[in-house]
């Protein structure tokens, strides 16, 4: 195995980081994650020629221009189709991962990619633009299953003091997806006409490396073990994203995990919702991830060439302005990576989700009092970075990590697909809604959004436990002091589930589970 990197907190050795552990975090990042940024910021720069090529073919076809309120109808369903796709592939997640496993979905998943980047690819040379939508579509609907797998992916192989730090790699690539899709997009570059089906198919190449790299990497041990019962196959995962570290205490604390558990069977959403006994985490999850979309960070990003051009900076300019703030959620994003195993997650979370309702209310008050105060048009602008990074510090990325912890191997699924479900509709609803909020409540519409922060603030701080270095099972016990109904649920179910040590490991007393004696450590 590879080079390992010594991580310490508090001068104490705590784990290990292997190359191999930070290559799959890259790689399902890069492959998957990252598209998802790419494909949201993609279609502002070729918006222009998008709506040109719609024009030109309907008068090829109709042999009439279309009009305006048409044009912009069939643009609006371009970009927002690709939020409904994101809601069906949520909805799908509890299926894939239970039948092909959690990188069997993120390998399999691929050809959705090349279906949409053919599509887009050629929709010009078809004179298609139901290729376009279509293409967008199915690539919201990769979209929808990987901001889900990767993190549930992630936070199954990493060690519990390195969960946070690879659970917040993803939403760094999902920043870079948005800084490569603008930057790509400027005129000197393949911000020309010619170039917008190109542009929009590039998709194919961060995908066709990951299925090149991928299925050389072992599946996750948690689900190995607790759901395919197979402890060979497991010990030799853990071997390959450990190294040489001692794997024994990690089985152990996956045979507890198995134990607690009143069946290895993967709960469907409506049994999640009937479960008293998670009914806080559950709650947990709709808060932070309807939060994080209703925070207003979309409806910033909508508004952020308005804002720009209020303060004054050249049209022209504004392209490369906006090319800044990428990289400033990049930044924002590595902050938020390389301190949430020193912080926690509580801190990143409510920080982010404050910073950004103080912004939202400044970028209110700014709006209002520009006229008078030309000064305030540079506030606006700070307001704007500010709801940028604090958003990437940490709600963007958190409440993905949250949600593989605050549950169970047998919960996890179904409660990936709420969250992602609730995510996509949630963004949807900005999307469709903001411009009339923005029509009736003018400058004061943010304050929604501020209020929206602030409450989430409030819950996080209230409800949510620390998770940081907590196993599954020590994060479940904290929630079930809140909530003691149903704590000795299962009970009845224990004798199925008890493991007797062979090799210093275990094996169901049924014999579903065999160790090869050559996998034993001193």
């Amino acid at each position: 195995m590879a080079e390992e990197v010594l991580l310490t907190s508090q001068g104490k050795i705590t784990s290990y980081l292997t190359s191999s552990l930070l290559a799959v975090a890259f790689l399902t990042s890069f492959g998957s994650s990252m598209l998802y940024g790419y494909n949201l910021a993609v279609v502002n720069s070729p918006a222009g020629y998008i709506k040109d090529f719609y024009n030109q073919t309907a008068v090829s076809r109709n042999g009439t221009e279309m009009d305006e309120e048409s044009l912009t109808l069939m643009y609006s369903l371009t970009v927002s189709v690709f939020a409904i796709g994101g809601l069906l592939g949520s909805l799908m997640v509890g299926v894939l991962v239970t039948r092909f496993g959690r990188k069997g979905t993120l390998v399999n998943t691929t050809v959705l990619v090349f279906i949409a980047g053919a599509l887009m690819g050629f929709s010009k040379i078809c004179g298609s633009p139901e290729m376009v939508i279509i293409g967008r579509f199915i690539t919201g609907i990769h979209s929808g299953i990987s901001l889900s797998v990767v993190p549930m992916y992630l936070g199954e192989i990493a060690p519990k003091n390195l969960r946070g730090f690879l659970g917040l790699v993803p939403s760094i690539f999902i920043c870079i997806g948005v800084f490569s899709a603008q930057i790509l997009g400027l005129h000197e570059l393949l911000g020309k006409e010619e170039h917008w089906p190109l542009i929009l198919s590039l998709v194919v190449v961060p995908t066709f490396i990951q299925l090149l790299l991928l299925p050389w990497f072992p599946e996750s041990p948690r689900y190995l073990l607790i759901e395919k019962h197979n402890v060979h196959a497991t010990i030799t995962a853990l071997k390959w994203y450990r190294s040489n570290c001692n794997i024994q205490e990690e089985v152990e604390e996956m045979q507890e995990e198995q134990r607690s558990l009143t069946s290895v069977d993967t709960l469907s959403v409506w049994q999640l919702l009937l479960d008293n006994s998670v009914r806080w985490q559950v709650l947990s999850v709709v808060v932070i991830n309807i939060g994080m979309q209703l925070s207003g960070i979309d409806a910033i990003w909508f508004y952020t060439n308005d804002i720009f051009e209020n303060a004054g900076i050249p049209v022209a300019e504004i392209q490369y302005t906006t090319v800044a703030t990428g990289a400033i959620e990049i930044i924002a994003g590595l902050i938020g990576c390389f301190t949430i195993e020193r912080l926690g997650r509580r801190p990143l979370v409510i920080g982010g989700f404050t910073v950004m309702g103080v912004c939202c209310t400044g970028i209110t008050l700014s709006l209002i009092l520009q006229a008078r105060l030309p000064f305030m048009r540079y506030i606006s602008v700070g307001c704007v970075v500010g709801i940028i990074a604090g958003f990437c510090t940490g709600p963007a990325g958190v409440p993905f990590l949250i949600t593989a912890e605050l549950f169970k191997q047998s919960h996890r699924p179904a409660a990936y697909i709420v969250g992602g479900s609730l995510n996509w509709i949630s963004n949807f609803a900005v999307g469709f809604v903001f411009p009339f909020l923005q029509t009736s409540a003018g400058a004061y519409c943010y304050l929604v959004f501020a209020s929206v922060c602030f409450l989430v603030a409030v819950y996080v701080y209230v409800v949510i436990p620390e998770t940081k270095n907590k196993t599954f099972v020590e994060i479940s016990r904290m929630f079930s002091k809140k909530d003691p109904v149903l704590e000795s649920q299962g009970q009845d179910h224990m004798d199925q589930l008890k493991l007797r040590k062979i090799n210093r490991y275990g094996t169901m007393e049924h014999g579903s589970l065999e160790l090869d004696s050559s996998y034993s450590l001193p």
